[in-house]
């Protein structure tokens, strides 16, 4: 593969990455209240900790946001009053609205968040993720990205915060960034799968394969410069967004 020192998709993937880390700054901030309220010591109980977050959750999905869904969601056996327990709220025409959830192992419809990528994958890695995009058929029905962040006392993770944002609205800030470039253009997630695209046909969540492609999304999350692939396509990463950009 070879390096590019110019390229239009430099700007791009500066424009991505703005608008992502703006909501990466968002989670971060989160995070750290909790922790330090935590840290002052606010009990680990779901009856403590809602209020709390409910005060940051409500305003992130109130009025024209591109967030749909924001909270906090327990470790298991963490909280001494609800032994799996997510504070999640929702985006709704008429007021913000919380997640209805259902806690009991026992019920049928019970589902082990802790098998999910959004949980899954920060707890082992200690570290931010973004997930997706997939169809969200808990909260919305819709394709949508998560991205979530631990949350640590004393070291160990009492649970995660996040947000939930539709890939619709997503589009609609990222695609005038993407048809600048004249171009075929791609946002592609760590795993390849199509965030949004120029190219109707790439539908998202799909997996986007092209020749190097994979390589290039694994070992080129910190370059800064554009990689052209065999096919001709020019690839570069977006900040530390995880997310990639490809040109053809």
């Amino acid at each position: 593969m070879n390096t590019v020192v110019t390229h239009p998709a430099v700007a791009m993937a500066a424009r991505v990455a703005e608008t992502i880390d703006g909501i990466f700054a968002t989670i971060d901030g989160w995070r750290d209240h909790l922790e330090a309220v935590l840290g002052d010591g606010l009990e680990l109980t779901a009856t403590a900790l809602d209020p709390v977050v409910e005060q940051f959750a409500v305003p992130a999905v109130t009025n024209d946001t591109l967030l749909t869904g924001a909270g906090f969601v327990a470790a298991p056996g963490i909280l001494a009053d609800a032994r799996w327990h997510l504070a999640w709220w929702l985006r709704d025409a008429a007021a913000p609205r919380r997640l209805a959830t259902i806690d009991d192992p026992g019920h049928e419809q019970f589902r082990d968040y802790t098998a999910l990528e959004w949980w899954r994958v920060p707890a082992r890695t200690s570290a931010r993720h973004l997930t997706g995009p997939y169809v969200d058929y808990v909260c919305t029905d819709d394709y949508a990205v998560t991205i979530t962040t631990p949350v640590r006392l004393g070291g160990e993770m009492v649970g995660l915060v996040g947000i939930d944002a539709l890939v619709d609205r997503l589009e609609h800030e990222l695609l005038p960034v993407l048809r600048a470039g004249g171009d075929d253009t791609t946002l592609v997630n760590a795993s390849g799968r199509v965030v949004t695209s120029t190219d109707a046909s790439r539908e998202p969540g799909s997996i986007l394969r092209l020749e190097g492609l994979a390589d290039a999304v694994a070992s080129g999350r910190a370059a800064a410069s554009v990689v052209t692939l065999p096919g001709g396509a020019a690839v570069l990463t977006c900040g530390d967004t995880s997310l990639t950009l490809v040109l053809q």
